[in-house]
């Protein structure tokens, strides 16, 4: 690996974000090119590392590729696009295969990998390590580019936005991509990245929501930066909130993985001790997908002034427990909470944007020179609520796609021209960083409260309402101070709520993560709510 200090502003290809996708496609790209990696923060913070449940992938005798495909569907409420559901599901079993190559230790059961279960499955298909498989597969993509001499990783770079034609010496105007602006955390100064081409993968904007299972870093800097550069986003609306959110005031942000329900955890109402989800989905139980198992825990949360409900899995052997789950366990029990003898308390919180800068197969975005991976786009795989397990299949799928197209077609991306330096005439220091956390907190509180699980028109006019107030008053705060990692993220979380908010008002009906009260029917024919610059 190249030093930091030696790194130059110009490489082959830039790559921003290191988790899953972004190592995936700068792994991929090096085996020719000269490649730098750029990371908000520590090059393992984001939303990998903190992936519980694991990868889905057909590899057992009874499942097939087809039957991946009708559970993918079914979960994505039809909204998905049929095409890029076969492209990755086809090429999930060889994804399988280089992770294994480069040590990730997946659970064996004899020879073969252990397969679990997770909702909207209808097989044993999730190849996982315990209930930390992201750390695992985050620590073997990272050993690997650590030890490639030809990737450059810059840990520590805020990215601002896209350098593009208007920001050439000799201003084009065009919307081809020539790199990122972004801020060097500890100096404070603003550098330049150029390259002949750039792959987008920071993940998704799930801290716009006052709870999320997302890592702080996840304020959807990849989807507003190529908003603001002209390119098309997608299905925005569906942001998945995941069931099963541990319940503790000292503790934020635990997920309790979906693996517990698919070992038999049950949901328990903890006022008539009553297994709910009969009367909600009688057939899948707590095994339905991810929008209705939510759904209904928010209804009985509301129904009887809960605060939260109780994921029981205390009827299955301790040593089951604590076999399959023993990062689960061991965090438990420094809260007091034994799940082989006691259930768990949980609520929903955001888990995943299912929406984001729209791709085709090959990863490529609208903008000429920029490809995307990942969290951050909308490929066609979730559609209306991702099923689970099929995350971090994306990331690899995508971040292998991305790169095999920039390498087949090198000989098409020019050398990027010589661009302006950051404008460091804004040196003026903010003078109340108060106003940042002000505006953080209100935005995550009203989408929390008007944009969440359940909503209606009122609810989303008023969100629309508070934001426009705060654009001018976050612009103007942003055009006039320095820049900084906070106020970088909240343009961008401000950015990314307008988008989720303008994508919910378009849509008029009701489907998968998408639920309203205004339109609660689903139309016969889904149709994807895209967004145009």
């Amino acid at each position: 690996m190249e030093s930091q200090a030696n790194a130059a502003s110009t490489f082959d290809i830039l790559v921003i974000g290191s988790g899953a996708a972004g190592l995936t496609a700068a792994l991929a790209l090096a085996e020719k090119h000269k490649v730098a990696v750029l990371a908000k923060g520590s090059l393992a913070g984001g939303s990998t590392a903190w992936a519980q449940g694991g990868i889905a992938a057909v590899l057992d005798e009874g499942d097939t590729f087809e039957e991946h495909e009708r559970d993918t569907m079914i979960a994505g409420a039809g909204l998905n696009r049929r095409e890029t559901v076969q492209f990755v599901i086809e090429r999930a079993p060889r994804a399988i295969g280089r992770l294994i190559d480069l040590g990730v230790p997946f659970n064996m059961e004899g020879n073969e990998l252990h397969l679990t279960r997770e909702g909207g499955h209808s097989h044993r298909r999730i190849v996982h390590v315990n209930d930390a498989t992201g750390w695992a597969v985050q620590q073997a993509l990272l050993r690997a580019a650590e030890a490639n001499p030809n990737i450059t990783l810059l840990p520590g770079r805020s990215c601002i936005d896209f350098i593009t034609g208007r920001h050439e010496m000799r201003y084009s105007g065009s919307g081809r991509v020539w790199g990122v602006y972004a801020l060097h955390e500890e100096s404070g100064r603003v550098e330049a990245f150029t390259a002949r081409a750039t792959v987008l993968a920071t993940g998704g904007a799930g801290r716009v929501y006052q709870f999320s299972t997302a890592p702080r870093g996840a304020t959807g800097d990849g989807i507003s930066m190529a908003w603001r550069a002209g390119a098309r986003v997608s299905n925005m609306e569906m942001m998945q909130f995941h069931p099963t959110c541990l319940y503790n005031l000292d503790v934020k942000n635990f997920l309790i993985t979906e693996a517990v329900r698919g070992e038999g955890g049950r949901l328990i109402n903890p006022r008539t001790g009553k297994r709910f989800m009969t009367f909600y989905d009688p057939e899948r139980l707590e095994l339905a997908p991810r929008d209705v198992v939510a759904r209904a825990i928010d209804s009985e949360i509301k129904r009887f002034g809960l605060d939260f409900v109780h994921l029981d899995i205390s009827h299955q052997p301790p040593e089951f427990v604590r076999e399959h789950f023993p990062t689960i366990y061991e965090k438990l029990l420094t809260l007091g909470i034994d799940m082989t003898k006691e259930p768990i308390p949980v609520v929903p919180a955001q888990h995943y944007t299912c929406g984001g800068v729209l791709i085709d197969l090959d990863g490529r975005t609208d903008l000429p020179g920029l490809y995307a991976a990942g969290e951050c786009t909308e490929s066609g795989l979730h559609g209306a609520n991702r099923l689970a397990s099929n995350s971090l299949l994306e990331c690899f799928v995508f971040g292998d796609a991305a790169a095999a197209h920039i390498l087949a077609n090198w000989s098409s991306f020019d050398a990027p021209p010589p661009v302006r330096p950051w404008d460091e005439s804004r040196v003026t220091e903010p003078d109340e960083e108060v106003v940042i956390k002000q505006n953080w907190t209100e935005i995550r509180r009203f989408m929390w409260n008007y944009v969440g699980i359940v909503r209606t028109t009122k609810r989303l006019e008023r969100a629309m309402h508070r934001i426009q107030l705060l654009n001018t008053e976050i612009e103007e705060y942003y055009r006039h101070f320095r820049v900084s990692t906070d106020l970088i993220e909240l343009r961008n979380l401000l950015q990314s709520a307008e988008l989720i908010v303008q994508s919910a008002l378009k849509r008029h009906e009701s489907r998968g993560l998408h639920y309203t009260l205004d339109y609660p029917q689903t139309r016969d024919e889904p149709v994807d709510t895209v967004l145009v610059p």
